[in-house]
């Protein structure tokens, strides 16, 4: 095994791979996103481009959207870079604080957001860096912090993004690079003859559930529930002609409505529709937590419901729905059941055959509800062996950032062998190597189906089992997340190509200038 050879570089510690000085090259002489799948080595990609920067005297900004991300790449930066000061900066230190880590470091590593905030209030500048790197570069869209601090980057400012999976929308991918200055989009698959030899493999099992009859009822139950209310929105002439009463549906006729609002068109019909355009959306958020979460989570929601609408300045369509007889019969049931999910149980049996497998084995269940994700830790806990953390986000109550840190630490030391999370363990973070990854239902983003997955075979072979209760919106999910994925690498290849041709004819328009 060869080591990458660079006087920034700490000799012997950093192994050589073809594809990644290859991608590396390339990002040195054009602005690029590169897109690996995790587990692969974008940070070693940053870390060697980093280095031939630093050589040539300029510093390099690093931004990563997490905290923990950022705490991650600083370390990796600090113990293979010498001769080189890495700066930390975040939002919780004050902006002269992170002025001081600007203008002393060589490497700044940071939160987006508070590097746009600096910029945009003058606190200093980005004349003395060479390279910005986009850590997770598929947030670039909208009004995200990533678009502002590009927006201050000079000419002579190297760009690069990495990330695991941009998505298969390619108007958002394109997006992304003009929003942060790529010319080149560089891809790189399991299946590519370089890559191939660092692949372990990972097997992926669909488990399916059958739903009981109680949920069933209680499904049907909400079901005839918005019926009603849909067919009201039919007869308000506000719905799409063949288009079933879907979430989707739901913020069409809501943003459509709201834009006849801004343009100053005044009507009950427009103000009923939000009405019953936020109830439909509510019982369609009971309807999936019922197929796919399970009791508990669906009963906690009904309670925050039913709170909210009990304040003064509660909202009017909550009001209304939680006042109906058949919403009443619904909590009637829900509240006086003790039952799971039948993917509860699948779970327990599932990580309890793993951990009793190999005593050294490591799981991550990943749930997209935060109810649901205290009920599994309380349900996982329970098995012999099990050494159980949650790691959730920050907002409304969650884990600090610190917090977020200290888990995944406890996770990679072996003091806990089992980790349920939300959304914020599916991006970018170094989890210990993981033998198995467990999706307790399937989300419907291409994104978060590949960043979940990626979380095991890493380091050796893994599993991803998906849990998927039969007729449900899980099936649905399953299927576009994969569809999606199946489109992504196409489409990627062809806004690849419309980019050169587009960078080829600046260039030349540049020469005849």
């Amino acid at each position: 095994m060869g080591y990458i050879i660079h006087p920034r570089i700490i000799p012997d510690t950093v192994e050589e791979r073809k594809y990644q000085m290859t991608l590396a090259r390339d990002c040195l002489n054009v602005n690029t996103l590169v897109v690996l799948p995790t587990g692969l080595g974008k940070t070693i990609i940053a870390l060697y481009i980093t280095a031939v920067t630093l050589r040539d005297g300029k510093k390099v900004l690093m931004m990563a959207p997490t905290k923990p991300l950022v705490e991650q790449h600083a370390s990796v930066f600090s113990d293979l870079l010498v001769h080189t000061k890495i700066g930390v900066m975040n939002g919780l230190m004050k902006p002269e604080t992170r002025k001081k880590v600007a203008e002393e470091s060589d490497v700044v590593v940071s939160t987006p957001q508070s590097v746009a905030n600096d910029l945009e209030n003058g606190m200093y500048g980005m004349e003395d860096f060479g390279l910005v790197i986009f850590d997770e570069a598929h947030r670039g869209t909208g009004n995200y912090a990533y678009v502002t601090v590009a927006g201050h980057c000079t000419r002579g400012i190297r760009s690069v993004g990495l990330t695991a999976s941009p998505g298969s929308d390619i108007n958002k991918v394109e997006e992304v690079c003009r929003n942060l200055r790529f010319l080149r989009i560089d891809v790189r698959t399991e299946e590519d003859p370089d890559v191939a030899p660092y692949i372990h493999d990972t097997y992926i099992k669909k488990i399916e559930v059958n739903m009981p009859k109680e949920l069933l009822d209680i499904v049907e139950m909400l079901k005839k529930l918005l019926d009603h209310y849909f067919i009201e929105l039919s007869n308000l002439r506000l719905t799409k002609e063949n288009w079933p009463p879907s979430t989707t549906h739901m913020l069409m006729i809501g943003e459509s409505v709201q834009k006849r609002l801004r343009r100053g068109e005044r009507s009950l019909t427009l103000y009923r529709g939000l009405t019953v355009q936020s109830i439909c959306i509510k019982i369609l958020h009971a309807i999936n937590l019922a197929e796919t979460q399970g009791m508990s989570s669906l009963r906690s929601y009904m309670t925050r419901l039913t709170d909210e609408t009990q304040a003064e300045k509660g909202n009017k369509g909550g009001k209304e729905l939680v006042a109906r007889k058949e919403y009443l019969d619904v909590w009637n049931m829900v509240s006086g059941s003790r039952m799971e999910h039948p993917k509860v149980s699948k779970l327990m049996s599932l990580v309890s055959q793993i951990l009793n497998s190999d005593g050294s084995s490591k799981v991550m269940v990943f749930t997209q509800y935060r109810d649901t994700c205290d009920v599994l830790v309380e349900k996982l806990s329970t098995i012999e062996g099990a050494r159980v953390g949650k790691l959730i986000g920050q907002s409304n109550g969650g884990l600090r950032q610190k917090e977020q840190i200290e888990i995944l630490e406890e996770f990679r030391n072996g003091t806990r062998n089992v980790i349920v999370a939300t959304s914020v363990g599916e991006e970018g973070l170094d989890i210990a190597s993981t033998n198995a990854v467990i999706f307790y239902e399937p989300v419907p983003s291409e994104i978060r189906t590949i960043q979940r997955r990626g979380r095991t075979g890493r380091k050796n072979d893994g599993e991803v089992f998906v849990l998927i209760a039969k007729g449900t919106m899980d099936e649905v999910f399953e299927s576009s997340s994969k569809k999606k994925e199946d489109q992504m690498r196409s489409r990627l290849e062809k806004l690849n190509r419309d980019l050169s041709f587009s960078f080829g004819e600046s260039q030349m328009k540049l020469r005849d200038f």
